[in-house]
């Protein structure tokens, strides 16, 4: 019997009245206003057990958030997976063959192989090469503070700044097991304009997590002109933090052994204060900090061989 020990505060949205969509891909739709200006395409249940995503673009459909210039395209990602979310097992719905997020390469989506996540991926890939600015929505294992995941590139950072929540920056590289959306294509690439972002809004199923991804979703779609900036004042959201503080990831922790452990009951953003302290044993090899006051990023409960466990990174 599956154990869980995080409450589940929020229900997946009934998505079918976005099935026929009007992009030839199902569940993805795109506003076109008429007038000059970017497409911009919000991305959600990536992941199918992360719900506040598909909780953030049912709002915006239902409250009628269309563009005033551009194009605006939202997309439910991984359906297949998403429909089979159970309360009573929920980490189960995450994919149906492999983590639709770490398939974003040329050589995955041109090559021969075959998975339920690679086929979306291909029937949504003319909507991301399309897309000049993407808001990729998700949530994290761990009840942690709001997470914008900006890449590694300074396009990204600036970017975040602009949209201006949440207070937390991470510039990362991603994962060895695979590229993400956030860093495909012209979105990885420092000399185009496209620019990308993920939010991780905060433990999967805490009810906060909704909030700050309607929140999120309201200000990528300011930032870029897209929505008059009265709007996102018609909702209870949570408030702008006053600053923002960047973390720097510089060494994402892939398992390489058996068996990964923990040092401690790790949830995420605790700083470590001296370098070379042990968080850890890869396949009883220990894992040390690299430097002082060494930041945790999500360290994960998926401990297999070829993941991450943990990145590791320093406020700048």
């Amino acid at each position: 019997m599956a154990v869980r020990a995080d409450p589940i505060e929020l229900s997946p949205p009934d998505i079918s009245p976005y099935r026929a969509g009007n992009t030839g891909a199902p569940y993805a739709t795109t506003f076109d206003s008429g007038q000059p200006g970017p497409h911009v395409l919000l991305t959600a249940v990536v992941h199918g057990n992360e719900l506040c995503g598909a909780i953030a673009l049912d709002f915006l459909f239902r409250e009628n958030i269309r563009p005033q210039r551009g194009r605006m395209t939202l997309a439910f990602c991984n359906v297949a997976a998403f429909l089979r979310f159970a309360a009573d097992n929920p980490t189960a719905s995450r994919f149906v063959d492999e983590d639709f997020n770490r398939v974003w390469s040329p050589e995955r989506l041109d090559g021969k192989q075959q998975s339920a996540e690679l086929a979306r991926a291909r029937e949504l890939r003319p909507l991301v090469d399309s897309a000049d600015f993407l808001l990729d929505i998700h949530s994290m294992q761990q009840a942690t503070a709001p997470l914008m995941m900006c890449g590694p590139l300074e396009k990204g950072r600036r970017f975040a700044r602009d949209v201006g929540v949440p207070e937390l920056i991470v510039s990362d590289e991603g994962h060895a097991a695979g590229r993400r959306m956030r860093d495909y294509g012209g979105f990885g690439d420092p000399a185009s304009p496209k620019n990308a972002l993920l939010i991780e809004c905060g433990q999967h199923w805490e009810a906060v997590s909704a909030d700050v991804a309607k929140q999120t979703a309201l200000a990528f779609l300011v930032t870029l002109g897209v929505i008059d900036a009265a709007i996102p004042a018609r909702f209870k959201l949570p408030a702008k933090p006053a600053q923002q503080r960047v973390i720097e990831v510089t060494t994402a922790v892939t398992i390489s052994g058996d068996q990964f452990v923990f040092a401690d009951d790790y949830r995420g953003l605790e700083v470590i204060p001296k370098a070379g302290t042990e968080i850890g044993r890869d396949g009883g090899k220990p894992v040390r900090t690299p430097y002082d006051d060494c930041v945790l990023i999500m360290p994960s409960r998926r401990l297999s061989k070829g993941q991450t466990a943990v990145r590791l990174g320093r406020f700048v």
